[in-house]
């Protein structure tokens, strides 16, 4: 089966989840802001059709859910990284956690 190139848009999302630094995260609809390219769902989107190939665990929901599909593997991974979780919770500490883009 051919591999479906993504759309420009769904690119510079890919590129900017590959920016995102061990050890942090961004939320979805961070990364819509950050590329001001389409809105969070879109990035969700992106992720499950394209994501395979950047590090799509450093993408959570606002209040630092994982996605629910994969949430074990990916708090595994983030957790491997040293990514701050709230004790008890299963969810990243966004204040701690977030990466400022720069």
């Amino acid at each position: 089966m051919a591999t479906i190139e993504p759309p420009a848009s769904a690119a510079v999302i890919l590129a900017a989840v590959e920016a995102i630094p061990a050890g942090r995260v961004l939320s979805y609809g961070d990364l819509a802001e950050y590329t001001g390219v389409g809105a969070p769902r879109w990035v969700g989107q992106v992720l499950a059709h394209w994501g395979s190939g950047v590090p799509w665990h450093r993408v959570v929901m606002a209040d630092g859910r994982p996605a629910p599909h994969h949430a074990a593997e990916q708090l595994a991974r983030l957790a491997a990284e040293g990514v701050p979780l709230r004790p008890g919770s299963g969810r990243v500490d966004m204040a701690r956690a977030r990466w400022d883009g720069r």
